[in-house]
């Protein structure tokens, strides 16, 4: 946060947060790209969703349905040419970038 109690978006620091995230298994598998462009997908379905506008109520709950969200994920990045990412894969990624947001509390 920032002295004015702003949160403080870092991409670099999410993408390496993410990079930290994923379970060992999947260490490696995606460039700093790859996730940068899969957080681009994220926030895109929330924009889509109408979860983004500062109009919004802040103190109203969100419920993001999250194999929604990867669904998205995974089509458009198909449909993009990105990449074939797997439902396992991307959920860890949108979970990664989840915990992002929180410790930085972005959603508080």
């Amino acid at each position: 946060m920032d002295e004015k109690g702003n949160f403080i978006y870092d991409e670099d620091e999410s993408v390496a947060f993410i990079q930290n995230y994923l379970p060992q298994e999947m260490k490696g598998k995606f460039s700093n790209d790859d996730i940068n462009y899969i957080v681009d997908l994220i926030y895109e379905f929330y924009e889509s969703k109408g979860f983004l506008k500062e109009d919004s109520n802040e103190d109203a709950e969100v419920d993001i349905d999250e194999d929604e969200l990867v669904d998205f994920v995974i089509k458009n990045a198909k449909r993009d040419g990105v990449g074939k990412f797997t439902a396992e894969e991307v959920t860890f990624i949108v979970q990664g970038e989840m915990e992002y947001c929180d410790s930085i509390h972005m959603f508080d």
